[in-house]
C-alpha cells in the first residue's frame, strides 16, 4: 500500500496540514526545526502508536493545544486515524471510521520502516534497540508472533512475581517450565527470521556496500547459553534470581551483533558506511515484510544528506529504485536529493513530488 493523503492537526508545529503524496517518491526539504521530520513522525506514529523521537506524547502536541490528530487515506482505500486528547487522556484509533481498541490493528493495515539519525542506536543504544528492530520485523513477518510474545510477557511477569514473593518451589517450578517453553518458541522464531534477514541483507549490501557485502554477518544470541537447556540455567541461577527478583536469562535477553570479518561492525567502518548498512538492513526487513504480507512497506528516511557523500547517495537512489515501494525522504538542502531525483526520473520526469517546509507551513514545488 501507499499513502495517498496525510492529514495532520496540531502535531508538533504542523497546525493543520494536508499532503497528497506521490505513490513512489516524496521529497521534503526544510531547515532544521521547520517541521519536515514531523511529517515522518506523524506517519510513523500512525503505524506504531508511538514516536521515534520521544517517549512522551505531550511533547508531540502543538503548544497550547489539547489534542493532536493524524489520519491517512491509502491506495488500498483504507482510512486510518489516531488521535490523543490530553484532557480526557483518551487515545482514539480508527480504521475506516470504526473505533478499535488495539494499536496492533493499525499495524495490520500499514507497515512503516524508518531510518533516522537515531537509527545509529542500533549500534550504540544497547540490546534493547536491536531487540526492538528484530521483533518489529517478526511482528509483520510471522502472523502469530505477537500472540506468542504477549503470552511470554505474561509468563515472564508471573515468574518474576514468584521470584520476588518467595512462593513454594512447586509453584515457581510450574511458571519456570512455562517460561522456558515459550522462551524456546520465541528463540526458534527469531533464529529462523534472522537467517532470512541475513540472506536478504546480502542483496541490499551488494548495492549499498558492494565491497563488504559478503563479509558482514548477523550473529544471534537467544538469551541463554547455546549449548544448554534454559530450565537448567534457571535452576542454576535460582538463588541469585530470588535475590534480584527477576529472570536473569530467557527470551527477553536475546541480542544480535553485526560483524565484519568477525570484528564489531561499528568499530571497523566509517559513519557513512554505518548509515549505508542501516539502510541495507532496513531495506532487507522491508522486503521480507512485503514477501509475507504481499504489501509494500512505506519507507521513511530522515536527513538523506547526513553522513552520505554523492557516491553513497547515488547508491541509495539505486537501492530505492530496486525496492519499489513508497518513499518519503527529508533533507536540509535540495541538492542532497539530486541523485534520488535523477534516478526516479529516468523514465518519467513526474515520478516524484517535492515539498518545502518552513515554520510548519508546507508548500509544493
Amino acid at each position: 500500500m501507499s499513502v495517498e493523503q496525510l492529514n495532520i492537526l496540531n502535531f508538533r508545529n504542523l497546525a493543520n496540514s494536508k499532503l497528497k503524496f506521490h505513490p513512489k517518491l516524496n521529497l521534503i526539504v526544510g531547515e532544521n526545526g521547520s517541521g519536515k521530520s514531523s511529517i515522518l513522525e506523524a506517519i510513523f506514529y500512525l503505524a506504531h502508536g508511538k514516536s521515534f523521537r520521544t517517549t512522551k506524547a505531550e511533547h508531540i502536541v502543538t503548544h497550547n493545544k489539547k489534542q493532536f490528530v493524524v489520519n491517512i487515506h491509502s491506495s488500498s482505500k483504507v482510512s486510518l486515524g489516531i488521535s490523543k486528547d490530553f484532557i480526557s487522556k483518551i487515545l482514539e484509533i480508527k480504521v475506516n471510521g470504526q473505533r478499535i481498541n488495539k494499536l496492533s490493528e493499525l499495524a495490520k493495515n500499514i507497515a512503516v520502516q524508518i531510518v533516522t539519525p537515531e537509527s545509529f542506536k542500533l549500534f550504540f543504544g544497547g540490546p534493547k534497540e536491536r531487540r526492538r528492530f528484530i521483533d518489529l520485523g517478526l511482528f509483520h513477518v510471522k502472523h502469530d508472533f505477537s500472540n506468542k510474545w504477549s503470552k511470554f510477557g505474561k509468563l515472564h511477569k508471573q515468574r518474576n512475581a514468584c521470584l520476588r514473593h518467595k512462593v513454594t518451589s512447586a509453584e515457581l517450578s510450574y511458571w519456570t517450565d512455562e517460561f522456558c517453553i515459550y522462551s524456546q518458541i520465541l528463540a526458534t522464531d527469531r533464529a529462523d527470521y534472522i537467517d532470512k534477514l541475513q540472506d536478504e541483507l546480502v542483496k541490499w549490501l551488494s548495492i549499498l556496500l558492494p565491497k563488504l557485502s559478503d563479509k558482514i554477518k548477523i550473529h544471534y544470541t537467544r538469551g541463554w547459553s547455546a549449548n544448554r537447556k534454559l530450565v537448567d540455567v534457571c535452576l542454576e541461577n535460582n538463588e541469585r534470581e530470588k535475590i534480584v527478583g527477576y529472570s536473569i536469562s530467557g527470551a527477553h535477553k536475546f541480542d544480535v551483533k553485526f560483524t565484519l570479518n568477525k570484528q564489531p561492525l561499528d568499530l571497523v567502518i566509517s559513519r557513512g558506511q554505518q548509515k549505508l548498512f542501516l539502510l541495507a538492513l532496513t531495506f532487507a526487513q522491508a522486503k521480507l515484510i512485503e514477501q509475507v504480507k504481499q504489501v509494500k512497506p512505506i519507507l521513511l528516511i530522515d536527513d538523506v544528506g547526513a553522513e552520505l557523500d554523492i557516491g553513497s547517495r547515488t547508491s541509495l537512489a539505486k537501492a530505492i529504485a530496486a525496492l519499489e515501494c513508497q518513499v518519503v525522504a527529508t533533507a536540509i538542502n535540495e541538492i542532497d536529493l539530486d541523485p534520488l531525483i535523477q534516478q526516479s526520473t529516468v523514465d518519467n520526469k513526474d515520478n516524484y513530488k517535492m515539498f518545502h517546509v518552513k515554520h510548519g507551513e508546507i508548500s509544493i514545488e
